[in-house]
């Protein structure tokens, strides 16, 4: 059976690869600060309703819509516009942070860590029937995570949130922070590595003196990837990748 891709539609990446992102998968894009992580996310996004007729959802659990649609315009990304004609949704989640420990539900008791979960993906699914979503973006996934000490329920809820998204056939991008940079080989992988279908991360490599915006395609299910880290550049057009050309 073949396989269907989301285009990224971001020049070099969709090379790297081997034709775009699985459609319908959920893929973890894991960057350092100031790594790209949500131009990179808009991109998808914006690229899939101007190139590929799917619209897009984005899912901020920190950015404001006012923020995140002012910095995108300096890649001529008009979200703003995009929402006027019902080819994107924005959902501002960030008030799930400062809800109380503790939520009442009628005579139900639901812990803040699991009502954080529910809430997201319950706006997820409202905003994708409303657009008609094909793709989606959560950005940042790092707060619902730091909720949780225990790694087994740390691995639980993001089984849950994953298998939420997988029901909504929609090709998912979630964004985390990659909590330990700088290499390519001795790197603790992290949780959500394990539940996602696909990992890229985004990072500054050193190479002589300098610092070398490197991306990684480190899995992905269902195609063949290039898994050599590859040079990157943001400029005002958004996000090149050199896909023929090392690190280092």
């Amino acid at each position: 059976m073949s396989t269907d891709f989301s285009e990224t539609g971001i020049p070099g990446l969709d090379s790297l690869l081997g034709g775009g992102i699985p459609s319908g998968r959920v893929v973890i894009v894991l960057g350092e600060p100031g790594a790209g992580k949500t131009t990179l996310c808009s991109l998808f996004l914006a690229n899939g309703y101007t190139k590929y007729n799917e619209s897009g959802v984005y899912v901020s659990l920190e950015e404001s819509r006012d923020h995140l649609f002012r910095e995108m315009t300096r890649f001529g990304i008009n979200f703003a516009q995009a929402e006027k004609d019902l080819h994107f949704a924005f959902v501002d989640a960030s008030p799930i942070r400062h809800i109380p420990n503790v939520v009442k539900a009628g005579s139900m008791t639901i812990g803040k860590k699991e009502f954080s979960l529910v809430s997201v993906i319950d706006s997820i699914k409202r905003s994708i029937a409303t657009v008609k979503a094909k793709r989606v973006v959560v950005d940042p996934i790092s707060y619902l995570i730091f909720q949780y000490s225990n790694p087994a329920e740390l691995r639980g809820a993001l089984l849950d949130l994953v298998e939420a998204l997988n029901e909504t056939k929609a090709t998912v991008l979630l964004a985390s922070e990659l909590r330990q940079s700088g290499s390519l080989v001795r790197r603790e992988i992290q949780m959500e590595e394990y539940v996602g279908h696909g990992t890229m991360i985004m990072q500054s490599i050193p190479v002589g003196k300098s610092l070398v915006r490197s991306i990684q395609v480190s899995k992905m299910r269902e195609c063949e990837i290039d898994r050599q880290p590859r040079p990157y550049r943001i400029t005002r057009d958004g996000i090149e990748v050199f896909p023929k050309e090392t690190v280092f």
